[in-house]
């Protein structure tokens, strides 16, 4: 069991350690969140297509043609370019902080 203290940098100095554990922390948040943004938006543009090929919504709850078609894809986008984009912001920056040390 790591405590919070384990993970800081040299002499205490309150930075997080350049390690890997940074990096997969915040690629399993992002994944999700990206995730569900992604799938959401995507059926925000299956109830466009829908309405702009006439195709009605289902009655009962409302959900577009082809939801789930269209949630999949932008899901797996997500899944992908969320962490991918946040993670080489990431290590752009702590690269940086690097460097001027």
């Amino acid at each position: 069991m790591s405590r919070d203290t384990d993970n800081l940098g040299p002499e205490g100095s309150g930075q997080t350690s350049s390690g890997v554990v940074p990096y997969l922390a915040v690629g399993c948040l992002t994944a999700v969140s990206g995730m569900m943004a992604f799938g959401m938006i995507a059926v925000l543009a299956a109830k466009a297509v829908g309405w702009s090929h006439g195709c009605a919504a289902d009655a009962e709850t409302g959900a577009p043609c082809e939801w789930l078609t269209y949630w999949l894809r932008g899901a797996i986008l997500g899944l992908v370019l969320v962490p991918t984009v946040v993670i080489m912001r990431m290590r752009r920056v702590r690269s940086a902080s690097d460097k001027s040390e």
